[in-house]
Formats: C-alpha cells, sequence, structure tokens
C-alpha cells in the first residue's frame, strides 16, 4: 500500500481513483463494509482504491480540548488498512489551512486535481469543508460539476443498531471488550513497545510485561482483563492489567501490564508487543 503523509507526496499524474475520505479511527465493520464496497468498483473499473485522513481529529484544531481519543493509532490504521487491500493512504495534516477550505475547494484541489478521482464513496451523515459546511447533496452536485460518480452508503447496522466509533469507545469504557470485538469484527488490541517497570511482578512470581504510555490503542477501563499477549512470532494467553497502582512509588498515569501465563524467564524489554482484550475478569 502506497502511504503520502501530504497531498505534496501525491505524484503528478496521479492514476484515475476511487476514493473515500473519513477519519476511520475505529476501523469498525462499518468502516470495513465501505472499504470492502471501494476496493470492488476500484477493481471493477482498474482504479486505484485510496483512503483520504486525517492525522488527527479535527476537534483538536476546531474545538482544542475536546477531541476524543481514536480507538486506533496511526500505525495501527496503516497496518489495517494495508490488511484490507486498500491502494495507497493519503493521511492529510488536519490544521487550520485545511480547516478553512470550503468543500468546493477540498473536492477541486484535493479529489480532482491531486487524485484524479473517478469515483467517490463515502459513509452514512459524511460531512466535510469548512464548518462541516459539506454534506452528501453537495458533494453529489460536485460530482457532477467535476466529472465523477458519487455513492453513499447507508448506516451499517448490527442488531438493528448502527455500528459507530461512539458506541465502540462507549462499550471499552464500561470494559465490555467482549460487546467492542463485536462491533470491530475482530478482538481489540493496544501495541506498544515493552518497558522497564518497578520489576515489582518478578518478585512475586508474576513477570510481566510493561506497555509504554505512549502505546496505540484506546485503553478500555481500568481493570483485569483475559486475553492474548503477542511478542514477535510467539502468542500466549494472558492476564493484563490496567490502571494505576498506589501501593508503590513511581507509579505515574495509567499503566499496562500483560503477565503471560506459564511462562517464565521471559526477556521482552525494548520488543514491541500486541495485546489483545478478550474478556474483562474483574475490577482492579
Amino acid at each position: 500500500m502506497l502511504h503520502f503523509n501530504s497531498m505534496s507526496e501525491v505524484p503528478s499524474g496521479f492514476s484515475g481513483s476511487a476514493v473515500t475520505i473519513g477519519k476511520f479511527d475505529a476501523l469498525h465493520l462499518g468502516h470495513q463494509h465501505l472499504l470492502r464496497q471501494l476496493t470492488e468498483v476500484a477493481s471493477q473499473r482498474q482504479l486505484k482504491s485510496v483512503v483520504v485522513t486525517f492525522d488527527r481529529h479535527p476537534f483538536n484544531v476546531l474545538q482544542p480540548g475536546k477531541a476524543p481519543q481514536s480507538i486506533i493509532g496511526p500505525r495501527q490504521k496503516v497496518a489495517q488498512l494495508s490488511e484490507l487491500q486498500i491502494g495507497a493512504l493519503v493521511t492529510l495534516q488536519f490544521d487550520d489551512e485545511l480547516a478553512k477550505l470550503t468543500p468546493e475547494d477540498f473536492v477541486k484541489n484535493v479529489l480532482v486535481e491531486k487524485l484524479n478521482a473517478k469515483f467517490v464513496m463515502v459513509g452514512h451523515g459524511f460531512r466535510f469543508g469548512a464548518n462541516g459546511e459539506g454534506d452528501c447533496e453537495l458533494l453529489a452536485a460536485l460530482a457532477l460539476k467535476y466529472g465523477f460518480e458519487f455513492k453513499a452508503l447507508d448506516a451499517f447496522k448490527i442488531d438493528g443498531e448502527v455500528v459507530s466509533t461512539t458506541r465502540v469507545r462507549s462499550l471499552l469504557d464500561s470494559g465490555d471488550v467482549v460487546g467492542a470485538a463485536k462491533l470491530l469484527g475482530r478482538p481489540h488490541v493496544t501495541t506498544g513497545n515493552v518497558e522497564h517497570g518497578l520489576k515489582i511482578g518478578r518478585t512475586i512470581g508474576f513477570p510481566t510485561a510493561n506497555i509504554a504510555r505512549d502505546c496505540e490503542g484506546y485503553l478500555p477501563v481500568d481493570g483485569v482483563y483475559a486475553g492474548w499477549l503477542t511478542v514477535g512470532i510467539d502468542r500466549w494467553p494472558a492476564a493484563i492489567s490496567i490502571g494505576t497502582n498506589p501501593t508503590f512509588e513511581g507509579i505515574r498515569g495509567r499503566q499496562v501490564e500483560a503477565y503471560a501465563l506459564d511462562q517464565v524467564d521471559l526477556d521482552l524489554y525494548t520488543k514491541s508487543a500486541t495485546i489483545e482484550f478478550g474478556w474483562r475478569l474483574r475490577e482492579t
């Protein structure tokens, strides 16, 4: 998958494309449904499938302090989009300049002139451009003006309820990682490097993998979870603890620890680890 971190990186004469736009900050089943349809259209019409997304939630610029944390991080997003057979990812820096771009200028400058869009597909309720003034009705009109096809998908539902990032976040905030996995189509994961903690676990017979606090992947509510710990090609059943430990001096902020069950003398420090959340066992 090609990955461009700005429009200036997109080469001139970019091949005809089928494009979608969005935050895609969970890549839940609704997103996956849209992306599968996009890649199918791209294949049928010999176009390149392109995802246009942003380096941060727009609220970071438009309403500072009110932006929700993404469910997945940037590296996770790249990896998952690549698995979905997307041809190219364009990650735009969401800054004041982009926030002020009118809907028509966004279509003209980004979709038409840079990406040579022949087909544009978006999800239910899509809005774009300065102050969110652009909607699906306007995008359909601009498609006629600039000569590309446009399709807006209906809301994607499971058991009669719309699948959304907000619902996923709410489930994680309540510790319902099973419910979140149902909407994601996969277990929710957190990834990061294993760092040196206080090594307290080793003194009581439970060597732990302490995941760095700059890990990617939204952290569920504090508690103890059952799941899996993966490092390289090794994957172990694990007990996962999220929370703070006021008993031991030096702990700051939320701590994520994974205990690889029935494993001893593991040396995981500095290695990249993935934690998959299976189900919540109890509060901390």
